[in-house]
């Protein structure tokens, strides 16, 4: 025996991150509920016609890149099939692709809001990789920020689903004149507010546990999330776009991955930074979103691979999160 000590380590216990591919800019054209959709055809042609002039000039803003690099972008389109579901993916899915194409905008990838929740198998489908809780996954890596002054009276987010940007008003059952600690009222206030506060205190689900309906808000966290390519399911990427390659859709909705892929040349799907252009009537939902995404604690090697990446390419990416986000609410979409 040479007495050298041979040393075993379980696999698991160094876990992987996947990699993904990166694009400059996801570009997403838009998102629609429901009814939109049931107004018809002329209500798509008016939605992507408003789009187009700040989806140039979304696409004209990526840069600065090094002489020769070509900027690669990609666009996408979310589709609300997880509160309502109104229509078919074969009744909705060829008329939206024709509203777009007839504004000269190719949508590269289709994604199902339901998928932000929980991803679905197509039936028959075995277990997929993707088949993640992801809303869950998020909730379990929100870490709240206590505002100055906190004691810790109020219940945990993983409890209440509610999270704040700052410190809420104390709760006061008696008047001023009946109060015998002479304590009075106190507004709410933002944490690190500059001069004046804009407080909001997002729900981020309704219902019983074991039957949660997730916030629209919570669910665009998710996506935005996915988008920039930092979440992962146990080092595996999550939600990464399937090749579409039929002309016809089906009839149910759960019968579609998450991400469909239908330019087969179009650049990749998770993106160094993303921008949303939406109607105005998601401003504070999307406010909302830049709330929760500033108290999601990301994996470290997710974030240090697009770190990597984007100083390889000389694209300079912010180091917070939300920072990576923007948006265009144009007037009358």
């Amino acid at each position: 025996m040479s007495g050298a000590e041979t040393v075993f380590r379980e696999t698991s216990a160094e876990p992987r991150t996947e990699s993904v591919p990166f694009s400059h800019l996801s570009l997403e054209l838009g998102h629609l509920y429901m009814e939109d959709f049931v107004e018809g055809p002329s209500r798509l042609r008016r939605h992507f016609a408003s789009v187009r002039p700040w989806v140039d000039a979304a696409r004209a803003g990526v840069g600065p890149l090094p002489a020769g690099r070509r900027p690669r972008i990609s666009t996408c389109f979310l589709i609300d099939d997880y509160f309502s579901r109104l229509s078919t993916p074969a009744e909705l899915i060829p008329p939206l692709l024709a509203a777009a194409a007839e504004a000269g905008l190719t949508i590269d990838y289709l994604a199902r809001e339901s998928g932000c929740a929980s991803p679905s198998l197509a039936p028959g489908e075995a277990a997929h990789r993707d088949r993640t809780e992801l809303a869950e996954a998020v909730l379990h890596r929100l870490v709240e920020l206590p505002p100055p002054g906190s004691n810790g009276f109020r219940p945990p987010v993983s409890r209440t689903g509610w999270l704040t940007n700052g410190r809420r008003a104390p709760a006061q059952r008696t008047s001023a004149a009946l109060d015998s600690t002479g304590a009075v009222w106190q507004p709410p206030s933002e944490t690190g507010a500059r001069g004046h506060s804009v407080f909001m205190d997002v729900e981020l689900w309704s219902g019983p546990e074991e039957e949660r309906t997730w916030s629209c808000a919570f669910l665009a966290s998710v996506w935005q999330l996915v988008r920039l390519g930092l979440l992962r399911d146990n080092g595996r990427a999550v939600m990464t776009p399937t090749d579409w390659f039929d002309k016809e859709f089906p009839a149910e909705w759960d019968a579609l991955p998450p991400v469909l892929k239908l330019n087969s040349a179009a650049d990749p799907f998770t993106a160094y930074v993303t921008c949303s252009v939406l109607p105005a009537r998601f401003l504070p939902v999307e406010h909302a979103v830049r709330v929760i995404l500033d108290q999601v604690h990301v994996e470290d090697e997710a974030v240090r691979k697009v770190a990597e990446r984007s100083a390889g390419e000389g694209f300079t990416v912010p180091a917070g999160v939300v920072d990576r986000t923007s948006y265009v609410f144009p007037p009358g979409l």
